[in-house]
């Protein structure tokens, strides 16, 4: 009797586990309080409050600064300088008491001239140069616009990918969801099962052993409904995360469905893609280094002018004032060889970018070559998977009926009951590698972005402000 109570509370627990929202869903957590979101809309938010997108961002900006820096090479430079001196030394006396207009006949003797006594001198200098022919400073101006443009590229291709991680959550959250309901109904068939075999065993058509296989049945099916549970949650808060949030994003029902071109669509998108157009600006920057080592043996012209205060007594005085004029040119004859070697290295750095730009070229192709496969792989898989559900549901009904009718064993319909379970499982899963596998190839390709019609944050809006 002991057992039998425990059989009628089992079924208690599963009929109310059946009548009501399965309570391991905890919604209290706030998950339904947020609006669901679409994957575009996930997509777009995620482009616009990802942290590491927003880190990005300032790495843009810092780089952009490089073009200012580079730019005021070839600018006029300003300065104010405020000196103070006191000597004895006679140069300097006799210099001094010359700048201030306190020199006298009296200067002129001997002993004044050789033992001056120590005078102060206060010097106000503002002084302006302007270079005029400064080969590496224009280059340096090239170069820094050209790493920017790179920088830029590289930003578009992390958009991808920050894009391709969001989806790729989404599609997970949206499967979790979709085991949760897989494992509902598992619980519902244990459930279902357990009534068939008390049923059985009251009228004396059963075993007691059944009823009691059937109740271990029901429980091994409400722990992998719990695990489901604490998945979706996971997924929730991983996608959440992505977005630059701390708490659960709820997913919207909406269906992933992306069409598939021919391979020659998508190879030929290849050479477009962001990293590649960015590997090419840094070649493009290594054959500027070749121009900066070759600018450094050219001569640099500038001219520049000065006004200057003297006083003897006060800082920014003006006993006296002068100005000048003045142009430099500056042409290094010989360094040491180093210009040389420079020019030896920025050949070597340009064969290397080469290269590279080459292997980067041939692994997207052949990324987008695999990852064509993979979708092709992943269509078959889940055809077959559709195909092995209806298999696995017949075999079910089938093996319950005979169940019902004692003409198979409880174990039979348990193990029926377990091959269904995982061809339900099965063709979620499949359906949803069919489109991870279509976003890592629209990823690899570079289309991801417009595929999925969400629309990058430009470079220019973000570090202009």
């Amino acid at each position: 009797m002991a057992g039998h109570k425990k059989i009628m509370r089992r079924i208690g627990l599963a009929s109310f586990l059946l009548s009501v929202p399965y309570l391991f869903s905890f919604p209290a957590e706030g998950l339904s309080a947020a609006e669901p979101l679409t994957l575009q809309q996930a997509v777009s938010r995620a482009l616009e409050d990802n942290h590491g997108l927003a880190a990005f961002r300032n790495s843009l900006a810092a780089q952009k600064e490089d073009i200012g820096i580079a730019r005021s090479h070839y600018r006029p430079k300003i300065s104010l300088e405020e000196r103070f001196l006191r000597t004895n030394n006679p140069t300097f006396v006799f210099m001094a008491k010359l700048n201030q207009a306190r020199f006298t006949a009296e200067d002129f003797a001997i002993d004044s001239l050789n033992d001056p006594a120590a005078e102060n001198d206060f010097q106000t200098s503002l002084s302006l140069f302007q270079p005029i022919l400064a080969l590496q400073a224009s280059v340096g101006i090239d170069m820094s616009e050209t790493a920017y443009a790179a920088k830029k590229e590289e930003y578009y291709r992390r958009q991808e990918s920050v894009a391709l991680q969001v989806a790729q959550n989404y599609l997970m959250a949206q499967m979790a969801a979709e085991f949760v309901g897989v494992a509902q109904k598992g619980v519902e068939d244990a459930a279902e099962h357990l009534r068939i075999a008390r049923v059985s065993y009251e009228n004396g058509l059963g075993l007691y052993a059944d009823t009691l296989r059937a109740a271990t049945a029901l429980t091994e099916a409400e722990q992998r409904l719990v695990s489901a549970e604490k998945n979706l949650r996971v997924a929730r808060r991983s996608l959440g995360m992505l977005l630059g949030v701390e708490h659960p994003v709820q997913t919207g029902t909406d269906k992933l469905d992306l069409p598939l071109y021919d391979h020659a669509y998508y190879r030929n998108k290849v050479e477009e893609r962001r990293d590649i157009q960015s590997m090419q600006f840094h070649f493009a920057n290594a054959e500027n280094s070749l121009r900066l080592s070759r600018a450094a043996s050219a001569p640099t012209l500038g001219v520049g002018s000065s006004f200057q205060l003297n006083d003897s007594d006060v800082p920014f005085g003006n006993e006296s004032d002068s100005w000048q004029v003045f142009a430099q040119l500056r042409w290094e004859l010989f360094d040491g060889a180093k210009s040389k070697h420079e020019k030896q290295k920025a050949s070597y750095r340009i064969a290397e970018t080469r290269e590279n730009l080459a292997r980067l070229v041939n692994g997207a192709a052949f990324q987008v070559y695999e990852s064509y496969l993979g979708v092709e792989e992943a269509q078959k898989n889940a055809e077959l998977a559709h195909s092995a559900l209806a298999t696995a549901e017949e075999g079910q009904r089938l093996v319950r009926l005979r169940f019902e009718n004692s003409l198979s064993p409880l174990v039979d319909l348990l193990d029926a009951q377990v091959s269904l379970d995982q061809a339900r499982t099965n063709v979620l899963a499949r359906q949803k590698e069919q489109q991870l596998a279509t976003l890592r190839l629209c990823f690899e390709s570079g289309v991801i972005l417009e595929e999925l019609g969400v629309e990058a944050q430009p470079a220019e809006d973000i570090t202009d402000k």
